[in-house]
């Protein structure tokens, strides 16, 4: 099917990208091992409960949320290239 300026299979390209780097982002997340007692952000104490909940957790509550935030806020990439977007 036709899709104006882009080659056919566009679209389905520009899908799979934005799956792949949220799968990637997941997988960076996703730590193996020990966990730590203390956090290697702000050396604030680690909860046993969230250490054996996550295999290998490196910061607290609070850096893991600030963390995210700042994550999410970088993350809206417009990969479609679409006319509208171009003209704003």
């Amino acid at each position: 099917m036709a899709g104006g300026w882009s080659r056919d299979g566009a679209v389905q390209d520009q899908i799979d990208a934005s799956v792949e780097d949220a799968v990637a982002l997941a997988r960076k997340g996703l730590h193996q091992g020990e966990s730590l007692e203390y956090c290697e952000a702000c050396d604030n104490p680690i909860p046993q409960a969230r250490r054996e909940a996550i295999s290998g957790v490196r910061l607290c509550i609070a850096c893991q949320s600030s963390t995210e935030k700042q994550q999410s806020a970088t993350s809206g990439i417009n990969r479609r290239g679409s006319k509208d977007s171009q003209l704003r």
